[in-house]
């Protein structure tokens, strides 16, 4: 319930109206709706009570939008969004959205009926099926036991989950370590989410909350009459119905093909637990997770992954975390191995790629332990070993505080020392109690994979504004849905767990300080999660009051062309949270491409004036963003943008930028201009080494409509003619070639350094010399130069030299003669020689050369 508007019906109305507004426009759903239902009432007493019949009606007007508003927030609250309807559907069957508990008669068995029987199909892995002695009712498993219910749903003298014949080892880790909060005495504060909010905050146990049927008077499941069970598991965006049977699978030898309480073989709860979560996940083969993920989808507990080889890892600040929250049970902390050796696996008495429980934290002295259990019922422990001061004969912190319970000694489970922790387990996997949470925020989406040519930048991915009026903590937290392609993927994996979670993608939250709008590529990041192999991960990030911040949701390698997820956001007050929106409100984006003809590398290549170039026409003056982003990721690209009158750029000179992308980037790179001016420019798309192929997107935003065209290539619709290469002279060198042409004639002159044959122009060192090329009417002392390279400097043969567009007058020449003119001063290396070509519209005929 959002708090009370408190505002004398004598505030001036509009006063009234912009307090209002903003609290609704900072808060979201039921808090909102409380706002607008608030705010209504205000305006219609406020029109009751106005002077004039003119400010009566706008009061009322404004009664009417805030009502029309309120209609809207509340259905928009009670309608499930369709995102979480369309993944309803998993491995053929049907998981609906929670709408309310079952009812008792649900599961009863009337007279004459046969007990419930799920048709969903479990696939057991090859050890499994070696072994498997068919589907059992749990009476029918423990036939010998009496007839009493009690047996098979309560456990008084303690539990001691373990795994068999299963592969689910996070499961049965997750299980054991959430046993207090479960069935604990304790209650737990628990909050309950309608898909796109939460907030009401429940004194039940969670596990009288999450199956059905179950004795509240007991404290205990309930067995079901008919066989039907009906769990609330939180997976795909939001709680979600899942139906099963009582049928467990069966074995034909003395191991077990389910999660079992070594205490109380008979105990069942927990086996129907675990084929519910596998019947989401896929089957009893089911490949394999982590716990965190796991207690997520059984519990809702907000899921977060710690990396203990991280190098700025707070190992302090991590231990007081955890110990305080354990303690007051508001966290369930479970860990898991990377890959180790069959040699290093039996040496320290650990398994490689497993999850492990942490039942106990405890501080003895200066000695930080964990109580670490191994879920195989027959697995290794650790044989790191520290000393065991719980012995009951000796003193103990137990024996001083007579209050503190005894951790039982439990087979499987050893007492670890954080540092052997952190030297032997890669993962810490915490799962938060959500009514930490006072706010929370679930947005739902599609995400369509973008084209090769964008995956280089973050154009296309999920972005959402968020803005903390009071700052603070905000957790932020993105989960991937479930889908069937996933499941077959990492059953078709060769090899290990990491390796199937790899093949899966990655995934990771950026944050930037951007004013709540889109950005492009991902420099500039104030915060950057680790990219992870989970099906979701969370960032913790501190906001400053009032800042509006851009919430990225980035992947690596993907491997399906699309994606529904939930992004979630939790905190302790109000946050106001929406879609980013792009800053500039027109964009055009232009597909290209580098070839062979056209990947000209960079300005220090002397094909860089063959690189794709557009002409931009900018109408009006304005801000300006340019992003060039590549399919190959590898290649380093970069943007100038060039004061040229959309004309095809030949050298680049420093002031003739207009703007550049600066370095030289992987895969994109952006160009942002504050304010331009109106004009046209050309747009120069490079790579930094020549010959690189690739496609590329240029995309273009502004605040007014811009206009985009290929620049020709030079050669493009015009005659090529190139003339024998020839070597220079050392010192000054002038040589001339007599023109002429049969019509008017439009044409340029380049003139390139080459190699002769036979040279290898690896081993030959840099060009020193400098050539300058120009055509001329006549001759000294009447000479006219009508177009030189340069601005008439001389420019190093690094570069492509080229001379101005000129038209050739064959009347003019005719009577005066023209001339094309090299002229050089430096040494040229040995093989150096010049090549010249002519590009024209029309047949151009050169004389020989002439040494002047």
């Amino acid at each position: 319930m959002a708090r009370p508007l408190y505002l004398h019906l004598s505030t001036n109305p509009i006063s009234i109206s912009q307090a209002t507004e903003s609290l609704i426009r900072t808060s979201s759903g039921q808090a909102a709706l409380d706002y607008a239902v608030q705010a209504a009432e205000l305006y219609m007493r406020a029109a009751g009570e106005a002077l004039t019949k003119k400010d009566a009606a706008r009061l009322r007007l404004k009664c009417q939008q805030l009502i029309a508003q309120a209609e809207k927030l509340k259905a928009e609250l009670t309608q499930t969004p369709s995102v979480l309807l369309r993944t309803s559907k998993l491995h053929s069957n049907l998981f609906p959205p929670w709408t309310k508990e079952p009812s008792d008669e649900e599961f009863q068995l009337l007279p004459g009926d046969e007990p419930f029987t799920d048709n969903a199909i479990f696939t057991l892995s090859p050890r499994q099926t070696a072994t498997f002695g068919g589907w059992k009712r749990p009476r029918d498993l423990h036939d010998h036991v009496e007839a009493d219910d009690d047996v098979f749903m309560n456990s008084s003298s303690g539990c001691d989950l373990v795994q068999d014949v299963t592969t689910d080892c996070s499961v049965v880790a997750s299980l054991c370590a959430a046993l207090n909060i479960l069935t604990g005495r304790k209650s737990v504060r628990r909050i309950e989410m309608n898909c796109q909010r939460a907030s009401t905050d429940s004194l039940q146990q969670i596990l009288s909350s999450i199956l059905y049927p179950f004795d509240r008077a007991k404290r205990t499941p309930k067995v079901s009459a008919s066989g039907k069970y009906v769990l609330k598991l939180y997976f795909n965006g939001c709680f979600r119905r899942v139906v099963i049977d009582e049928r467990l699978p069966s074995s034909t030898s003395d191991r077990t093909l389910y999660v079992v309480d070594r205490i109380n073989p008979q105990l069942i709860w927990p086996a129907l637990l675990e084929k519910a979560y596998l019947k989401v996940r896929g089957g009893y083969d089911f490949p394999g997770s982590n716990s965190g993920t796991d207690l997520w989808v059984l519990t809702g507990w907000i899921p977060e992954q710690i990396f203990l080889h991280r190098e700025d890892l707070e190992v302090d600040k991590l231990w007081r975390r955890i110990k305080n929250a354990h303690d007051s049970e508001n966290v369930v902390v479970t860990l898991g191995t990377g890959r180790i050796s069959a040699e290093e696996e039996d040496i320290l008495g650990l398994i490689g790629e497993h999850d492990y429980a942490v039942m106990y934290l405890e501080m003895i002295g200066d000695s930080r332990r964990l109580l670490v259990k191994n879920p195989w019922c027959d697995g290794p422990v650790w044989k790191g070993g520290i000393p065991q001061p719980f012995d009951a004969e000796s003193p103990t912190p137990y024996a001083a505080n007579p209050q503190r319970q005894l951790p039982p000694s439990v087979a499987g489970s050893f007492w670890m020392t954080l540092e052997d922790v952190l030297q032997h387990f890669e993962s810490m996997y915490l799962n938060w109690n959500p009514a930490l949470f006072p706010h929370r925020q679930d947005h739902h989406f599609t995400w369509r994979m973008p084209p090769q040519e964008l995956s280089s930048s973050l154009v296309r991915n999920p972005q959402y504004s968020l803005q903390s009026p009071a700052g603070g903590p905000v957790w932020i937290l993105v989960s991937r849905h479930f889908v069937d392609e996933e499941l077959e993927i990492a059953r078709n994996r060769t090899d290990s767990m990491a390796a199937a979670s790899g093949q899966l993608g990655y995934m990771s939250i950026l944050v930037f300080e951007n004013d709540g709008h889109r950005v492009q590529v991902s420099d500039g990041d104030v915060y950057r999660g680790p990219y992870v192999d989970s099906p979701q991960t969370l960032a913790r990030f501190d906001t400053s009051p009032g800042r509006r911040y851009t919430i990225v949701v980035d992947q690596h390698e993907f491997p399906l062309p699309d994606y529904t997820l939930t992004l979630s956001f939790l905190s302790q007050g109000q946050l106001a949270v929406k879609e980013a929106e792009d800053a500039m409100t027109c964009t055009r984006e232009v597909a290209g491409s580098w070839t062979r003809r056209t990947a000209g590398g960079s300005a220090a290549c002397t094909t860089y004036a063959t690189n794709p170039q557009y002409k931009l026409s900018l109408a009006q003056a304005g801000p300006l963003s340019v992003l060039l982003s590549t399919n190959m990721q590898d290649i380093h690209v970069h943007i100038d943008l060039v004061w040229s009158q959309g004309k095809r750029v030949q050298t680049l000179k420093a002031r003739d930028l207009a703007g550049s992308s600066g370095e030289y980037r992987r895969g994109c790179a952006v160009v942002n201009i504050p304010q331009i001016d109106a004009g046209v420019y050309t747009v120069v798309c490079s790579t930094f080494d020549q010959g690189q192929s690739a496609d590329f997107v240029l995309r273009i935003s502004s605040m007014a409509n811009v206009e985009v065209q290929p620049v020709p290539a030079d050669a493009a619709g015009r005659l090529r003619k190139t003339l024998g290469p020839f070597q220079l002279s050392d010192g000054e060198d002038v040589r001339r070639a007599q023109l002429s042409v049969s019509w008017l004639t439009r044409m340029s002159v380049t003139a390139r350094s080459v190699t002769s044959p036979g040279i290898d122009p690896s081993n030959r060192p840099s060009s020193t010399l400098m050539v300058r090329v120009s055509v001329a009417h006549g001759w000294d002392p009447e000479r006219i130069t009508i177009a030189t390279s340069g601005d008439g400097e001389y420019e190093e043969l690094k570069t492509i030299v080229r001379t101005p567009e000129l038209d050739m007058e064959p009347a003019r020449i005719q009577r005066e003669g023209m001339w094309l003119v090299i002229e050089s001063m430096g040494t040229p290396q040995v093989g150096e020689c010049i090549e010249i070509e002519i590009h024209s519209d029309g047949p151009v005929n050169v004389g020989p050369w002439a040494l002047v």
